[in-house]
Parts: C-alpha cells; sequence; structure tokens
C-alpha cells in the first residue's frame, strides 16, 4: 500500500484555451472547496500554459486558497506529453490527496494518462462528488474520508459509487454543468506559487501551427427556456415544430440522444448523461421517453413540462406538468394561446387534457 498524504490540498485542473479558462474548472471550483472544506485542507488549482499568469487572480474568486503556476513556451497548446509532464511532477511534489478534471476533450486525455503514471485510480464522467467513509470485507477498520465518485454506470441504469481507498491521489473527471458554478468573490486573498516547468531538453512529439475551434451553435447552459425533443418527434422535419415554439418563447433547442442519433438535430443540442447538463427555469420535453441517461442532464430544471402520447413515459414521473398527446396537435394550440398573451401554464391547460397537473414544490 502507498503512503496516503491525508494532509494533502484538494486540487483543480484549471483547463484553459489561449489565455481564457472554460467555464468547466469554474464549475469545479466550487465543488474543490467544498471537499476541502470538509476534510480541512487547501484547496488549490493548477494552471498551466503560456502567459497565463494573468488568470489567478480569478481561480482566488472563485475558491482557491493557492495557486500551483507552470508557464512554459512549450506549453502554449495543450499535448499530452507536456501537460502530464508537468502535472506528474506536481503530485509527486506536493502531494495532493484528490485531482479533479473537467470531462472535457482536455480532461479525458490528461486525466488517465496522469492517473496511469501516478499508479492510481481514476473515475470518469462524474456526477457527484462527496466525502464519506468506506469498509473493506474483513477490514475491523474502516477507512475514513474518502472520495465517493458517483456516476451512472451499466447505460445509466444504476448509480455508482467509486471509491480508491489505497492508491493515492483520488482522481475523477466531472461533466460540464453538473456542479452549479458560485459567485466570484474578488476580495479573496490566495497564495500564488510559481513552479519551474522543468521542460529542459523536453522535446514534444507534434508541433502545432495553428488551432481552429468551431463555435458551439447554440449555449444551452445559459437557457432560461428550452423545447427538447426526442426519438418520438419521428423526423428532422416535424423537428420545425418545437423550433416555432422555441422561437415564440425565445428559448433554445435541445434533443435527446436518441434524436441527436437519428439526424433530427445537431450534437450541439443533444442534453443528457452524454451531452450537456442544463437547469433552466422551463424545460419542455417533447417525444422524450425519460430514459435515466436524459433525466441526469435536464431534472434540475425549475419546471418541466412533458408533452408525451405514452402516459406511462417515465419523463411524467419528474414532470411538473404532463400533457398525454401528439405534440403535432398540442404545440401548435400552444404556439395560438401564447401569441394571444397567455402564459405557458395557461396555454397548456386551456387546450390540453393535462395528465398530473399538479406542480411539485
Amino acid at each position: 500500500m502507498t503512503e496516503l498524504n491525508r494532509q494533502g490540498e484538494v486540487w483543480v485542473f484549471a483547463e484553459q484555451e489561449s489565455g481564457k479558462l472554460s467555464d468547466v474548472p469554474l464549475e469545479l471550483m466550487g465543488k474543490g472547496r467544498e471537499l476541502a472544506d470538509k476534510l480541512g485542507v487547501p484547496m488549490a488549482a493548477v494552471l498551466v500554459g503560456k502567459n497565463v499568469n494573468k488568470l489567478t487572480d480569478s481561480l482566488v474568486a472563485y475558491g482557491a486558497d493557492r495557486v500551483y503556476l507552470v508557464e512554459h513556451h512549450l506549453l502554449g497548446h495543450y499535448q499530452t506529453a507536456s501537460y502530464s509532464h508537468v502535472l506528474c511532477r506536481l503530485i509527486e511534489q506536493f502531494k495532493p490527496q484528490i485531482c479533479l478534471f473537467g470531462a472535457t476533450a482536455v480532461g479525458r486525455d490528461l486525466a488517465p494518462t496522469v492517473a496511469s503514471a501516478m499508479k492510481c485510480g481514476l473515475t470518469a464522467d462524474c456526477t457527484d462528488l462527496q466525502i464519506g467513509d468506506h469498509s473493506e470485507p474483513g477490514e475491523a477498520t474502516p477507512h475514513t474520508n474518502l472520495l465517493h465518485q458517483i456516476r451512472p454506470a451499466f447505460g445509466g441504469n444504476i448509480i455508482a459509487t467509486i471509491v480508491n481507498f489505497d492508491r493515492w491521489p483520488q482522481m475523477a473527471t466531472v461533466r460540464e454543468g453538473v456542479m452549479p458554478m458560485l459567485t466570484p468573490n474578488t476580495s479573496r486573498k490566495g497564495q500564488i506559487i510559481a513552479v519551474d516547468a522543468d521542460m529542459d531538453g523536453f522535446d514534444l512529439p507534434l508541433t502545432v501551427i495553428e488551432t481552429h475551434r468551431r463555435p458551439k451553435k447554440v449555449n444551452l447552459k445559459a437557457a432560461r427556456i428550452i423545447v427538447a425533443g426526442g426519438a418520438g418527434v419521428g423526423s428532422r422535419e416535424n423537428f420545425k415544430c418545437l423550433w416555432d415554439l422555441a422561437n415564440v418563447l425565445g428559448a433554445a433547442v435541445g434533443g435527446s440522444r436518441a434524436a441527436v442519433d437519428l439526424g433530427y438535430v445537431d450534437h450541439d443540442h443533444q442534453i443528457g448523461q452524454t451531452g450537456t447538463t442544463v437547469r433552466p427555469a422551463l424545460y419542455i420535453a417533447c417525444g422524450i421517453s425519460g430514459a435515466v441517461q436524459h433525466r441526469a442532464g435536464m431534472q434540475e430544471s425549475a419546471k418541466i413540462l412533458a408533452i408525451n402520447t405514452d402516459r406511462e413515459a417515465p419523463i411524467f414521473s419528474i414532470a411538473h406538468y404532463g400533457i398525454v398527446g401528439d405534440f403535432m396537435q398540442v404545440i401548435p394550440k400552444m404556439i395560438k394561446a401564447i401569441r394571444s398573451g397567455a402564459s405557458i401554464e395557461g396555454a397548456a391547460k386551456a387546450e390540453i387534457n393535462i395528465a398530473g397537473a399538479a406542480a411539485k414544490a
């Protein structure tokens, strides 16, 4: 068994691109702060790149007690070899007990490379993280204050809790959007620790000439209202009905993985376990059965209105309002009522038979 540093810090990898932090590490800062406070240890951000020192104040404002800053011209573009080299050296030197990464393209590449080099466990695509105890069969004394890494498993049919009790650091990647982003506190003070990159003689396997990133077509996380469709919509042409409702409401359009796989809507619009996690004020689900993989990405919406021809569809179990009917008939009536000045709730009740209409608290 390796020596476990129970006073080790909680680390968040502060992913950035071209000198701009992505939302994912900022979301993780809040959870990292919570875990560190529970353990009674500092929380630190690890910032790697070229000319990125200007980002340290933001990381402190979002909850970091310390920022480990590693700058070098060879770190200007993400490459697995250079970034994993830096992360492994930092872990060996400072011995954190928890390392968190966003489940982004970079995080999903970097985290397993580092975990393999450190010979420790890694849980991917977590939807929650908690501190708790764990008892191994036959052991009288439980392992205390471990990171409980919680994620859907077996195709989303169960929720698994995973612990790494004997090989540290405990490492996890966390899906985008599942952790609420805290409000930054610009009055916070933190320690900035500049660390030598130790890149002398290090040869990168690739030379990056230039990069191009296609911007997403829709920002689902920022949408206050989302109209989403599933496989039950039937075709890309039928999705036009959802776009019409979204235009009336000033809403964004989303889709389940089934709808994306069938080509009804583009991947940028995907909501669920393998898509974007959203928390809008209103979520209108059309032709979505409500599989657990989709519910994981939208069940924290403030209000959920479900439209489905199957009154036994699982989506109704989490919906605040449920309409049993054909969305191709329901939505045009809703659009007409809304244009006449009715609220969403009023539009639904005016023309449609509502099943399970009692709103949840």
